[in-house]
């Protein structure tokens, strides 16, 4: 069978792809081994983890109460308490899961896209060898396309074996049937760091562990320090500078005691390691093509994300940083849009220097643009930096959060906006409305003049931009006396 594009992975970056080619008008077949449309992405990563943190959020708001409450003792009072159930916490999940993927098969449909389920190797740079899976296991088919785009994800990597019942990675962790009383979470990275935060706020005694000298490295460090707090309210206990040297395993399968490099041992219900992902390129037949991942499995691609073979294109984690969904999508969009010349003028075959990260703790981090560490050791820029509290604003004390925080970055002399760094409720869907004014060139006037309605989260911006111009003003006049 002959296709203009042929993706292999279903997940954010192949979906966008395959959807950009058939809008298109070209022929597009899309190939997946997994149970279900979607890829990891849905089965296993940001669909149900995001479920998760929502069943989690919602039963702390109104089972205990947490978000708003100012003592020092919200863990280990919340843990005094019933745990949740993890049944009803990961039932809401099941549902999100099978009605995206539902969802998912209904747009390739609609825009007559080919769905080949089943594991999928190169032969050449234009043939592509299916080996079937469901009613015809076993058997192959052989398909062709002029181009091919390889979106086929990461998988989590450790050192330590992952049993799915005491020690568990990404993929096994929603598994659990019940929420741990204690947990040591390996690794303070963003995946680490989401997780640790939804079962400390579930009431799980939770161990972050990290061998570095902090949390969420790329990410602004006062942002994080505010967040690191909320993780010690909670009463995670977050151990820096130290790094799992064994996992052993207690008798009858209740729980593991881990040691640490340091000579600590951690005893806990449930391991969970967060220490990296590695590219899924294995057995694929890129050597038939001259395609040589790295070490980790990652592929190299060009600035249209193209590999060595010019017609074959990588997206996705399998490239590498910054592997995220939304970066993915737009990947695997710029990619078709390459191999095929697709364009109105407007459109590019560039990633957009600017988007957002969104990380999805209790509470939410999300920023876009450059950190303040960042914009004071850039000796050619005079920053001015504007903050705004959660507190401060009426919709800040309805929702009960009264400590989280946004920050404005801008350049003294143009008065650009640098970065946006937020920290609380919402904080992922806050940040558009910085990353929209940044891209079209707007100023910090722009939120000193905008109206933002009332009581709304958004009018933080009037706030930190209101707090930077005093700044600028009363440095303006102790320079001129």
């Amino acid at each position: 069978m002959l296709y203009d594009l042929i993706v292999i992975g279903s997940g954010p970056a192949g979906q966008k792809a395959a959807l950009q080619g058939a809008r298109a008008g070209k022929r597009v077949a899309i190939v997946d081994d997994l149970p279900m449309l979607g890829g990891a992405c849905l089965l296993w990563g940001t669909m149900p983890s995001k479920s998760l943190r929502e069943s989690v959020y919602r039963w702390s708001l109104s089972s205990r109460g947490t978000l708003g409450r100012e003592s020092e003792d919200v863990g280990a009072s919340t843990r005094k308490a019933a745990l949740p159930d993890m049944k009803r916490l990961l039932k809401r999940k099941s549902r999100v899961v099978e009605d995206e993927s539902k969802v998912i098969g209904e747009r390739y449909d609609e825009h007559g896209i080919r769905v080949y389920a089943g594991r999928a190797s190169l032969l050449s740079a234009h043939d592509v060898e299916v080996r079937l899976n469901g009613a015809h296991e076993g058997e192959t088919q052989k398909i062709a396309g002029s181009t091919i785009i390889l979106a086929t994800g990461a998988r989590p990597v450790s050192k330590f074996p992952v049993d799915g019942k005491v020690v568990h990675d990404s993929n096994t962790i929603l598994s659990l049937k019940r929420v741990p009383k204690s947990m040591v979470v390996l690794g303070a990275g963003i995946i680490g760091c989401e997780y640790a935060s939804i079962f400390s706020t579930a009431g799980t005694k939770v161990y972050l562990v990290d061998r570095r000298n902090e949390i969420l490295a790329s990410v602004d460090r006062e942002i994080v320090e505010h967040l690191q707090g909320r993780f010690e309210q909670q009463d995670m206990e977050v151990v820096l500078e130290a790094e799992a040297v064994k996992i052993e395993k207690l008798a009858g399968g209740k729980g593991a005691t881990v040691h640490l490099n340091n000579g600590r041992k951690i005893k806990a219900e449930a391991v969970l390691l967060a220490q990296g992902r590695q590219g899924n390129t294995r057995n694929m037949g890129l050597e038939a093509v001259g395609i040589q991942p790295d070490e980790r499995g990652l592929l190299k691609v060009d600035e249209h994300f193209r590999t060595s073979q010019p017609n074959v294109y990588a997206v996705g984690d399998v490239i590498g940083s910054p592997a995220l969904a939304s970066t993915s999508m737009e990947q695997g969009r710029i990619a078709a849009c390459h191999a095929f010349r697709i364009e109105d003028g407007r459109e590019l075959y560039r990633m957009p220097e600017i988007f957002p990260y969104g990380i999805y703790t209790i509470p939410e981090v999300s920023m876009v643009g450059r950190t303040e560490e960042d914009c004071r050791a850039d000796k050619s820029l005079d920053i001015v930096v504007g903050h705004a509290r959660y507190r401060e604003v009426g919709r800040g004390q309805i929702v009960g959060d009264r400590w989280g925080l946004l920050k404005m970055i801008f350049d003294r002399k143009s008065l650009r906006i640098l970065g946006v760094h937020i920290v609380g409720d919402n904080a992922a869907e806050l940040v558009h409305i910085g990353q929209a004014v940044m891209q079209l060139g707007g100023d910090l006037y722009y939120f000193i003049n905008s109206v933002f309605n009332y009581p709304t989260l958004a009018e933080a911006y009037k706030l930190a931009a209101m707090d930077a111009l005093n700044q600028l003003r009363n440095s303006s006049r102790g320079n001129s006396k």
